[in-house]
Order: structure tokens, then sequence, then C-alpha cells
């Protein structure tokens, strides 16, 4: 376990040299014909001059940042992974006891809905359009009434032959 700390120390330290050794150099093309697309030695396809000290030490933080990644990514999968229920231990403890219910008091009786068959929806369909034919003073113009409910007032015509409701 001590090894997994100095690790973790080792690249903790190693992040922060890498975050200000990339931020102490300079861009690439910093100057004005960079803007334009000269100052070819430092350009990405130019000619290169010599490896600064910053550049070096840029390369090796970053390649040491790599290897402390990967191997401390390597300790932390070796460690099995436990369940909280596993670590504990004890019974588990009983339900608290509740007082029985009472039976719930049967509803009212529901009334019986008599499920008609096609033959008798067409049969009595039958018989409402034969009443319809004797009465036809009596069927409403467009909606039937819902039992119970009065039909809307027909339209009537007043004497200036407007319909008024």
């Amino acid at each position: 376990m001590l090894i997994y700390y100095a690790i973790v120390a080792v690249h903790v330290v190693v992040c922060f040299i890498l975050i200000l050794v990339v931020l102490l150099q300079s861009g690439k093309g910093a100057d004005l014909a960079g803007a334009f697309g000269g100052g070819g030695t430092q350009t990405a396809f130019g000619s290169r001059g010599p490896a600064s000290f910053l550049s070096k030490v840029t390369t090796g933080s970053a390649i040491v940042f790599m290897m402390t990644s990967i191997l401390l990514s390597g300790l932390s999968t070796r460690t099995s992974a436990q369940s909280i229920l596993d670590s504990t231990k004890g019974t588990v403890a009983p339900a608290a006891k509740s007082a029985p219910l009472a039976p719930a008091t049967p509803a009212a009786p529901r009334a019986e809905v008599k499920v008609l068959t096609p033959e008798e929806i067409k049969k009595q369909q039958e018989e409402i359009e034969a009443r319809q034919k004797q009465n036809p003073a009596k069927a409403p113009d467009k909606q039937q009434a819902a039992p119970g409910k009065q039909a809307p007032p027909a339209a009537k015509k007043s004497e200036a032959g407007k319909t008024t409701a």
C-alpha cells in the first residue's frame, strides 16, 4: 500500500510540473510572421531547430505522467470490490408486527348489465327506426336526448324569415 501512495505523490508532482512547463513555453510562430504563415523554424512541417530545455522537460514529464497513470490504473484494479453488506456482521432485525387488518365491508351489489348480442342490437335498432317512421313529428332533428334530459329546442322561424333559437 505504501507504493500506491508513493506513485500517487509522484503523479501529482508530475501533473504540476507538466502544467507549468506547458504554460511557460511560447507558442509556435508567436511573432508577427507566424500570423501570416511565416516563422518556419518551429512549424509543424518545417525545419526543426535544436530542442530547447522546456521541450525536453515537457517530453520527460509527459512520459512519467503516462507511466504513473498506467501504474495507478493497474494497482486500483487489483483490489477486490466488496459490498458493505459483506463487511457488516449481524442478523436482520425482525419486522415490527402490526395489528391484523379487519376484513373490508363488502361493497354494494352491482346492478347486472345485460350484454347484448349483435342480433339483439340490430333488432332494437330496427324497432327504433320503425317507431320513428310511424311518428316523424316526435323524432328529434339531429340528436336524441339523453334519458332524463330534454332535447335541445328546435329553431323557430320568425315572421321576418330569420331563424331564432
